[in-house]
């Protein structure tokens, strides 16, 4: 899927919206990507002259592509996290990569989910987690 329908899955917007592109491979198994175009927010004052993504926002990015697979679950709930977990950061993300990412739903227990990702850039691996989010119906938020 792209932008404008993982749009109808995510309340993400511009300039918070982390993922061009998005499939769920299996009920478990979700792959997508982004292309550091080099004029995001994040990268501003990251570093001056040598920008690189910061780690948070792979995660995010992680996390983003993994809640495409609660596309029949998310009606009326928005998915937010809940924990990050053995986050280890391999490879600098810079501008002109793109993110490659796979995310597996390891288990759930009522609202929340439990995940593993991955991101890699030119096959090498950039960025790995374990994580979890809940997905919250959107009356109890407060």
């Amino acid at each position: 899927m792209n932008r404008e329908e993982i749009k109808k899955l995510l309340p993400h917007r511009e300039p918070m919206l982390l993922v061009d592109e998005a499939e769920a491979v299996d009920e478990k198994t979700a792959r997508g990507s982004y292309t550091i175009k080099g004029d995001e927010f994040f990268l501003q004052g990251h570093f001056p002259g040598q920008p690189v993504t910061p780690g948070v926002m792979l995660c995010e990015m992680m996390a983003q592509t993994c809640c495409v697979l609660l596309s029949g679950q998310s009606g009326g709930k928005t998915p937010y996290f809940t924990s990050l977990d053995k986050v280890k950061f391999k490879k600098t993300v810079l501008p002109g990569d793109k993110l490659e990412i796979e995310c597996v739903i390891t288990n759930q227990k009522g609202p929340f989910y439990f995940a593993q990702g991955k991101g890699r850039v030119g096959g090498k691996l950039a960025v790995s987690a374990d994580f979890s989010f809940a997905l919250i119906d959107n009356s109890e938020r407060k």
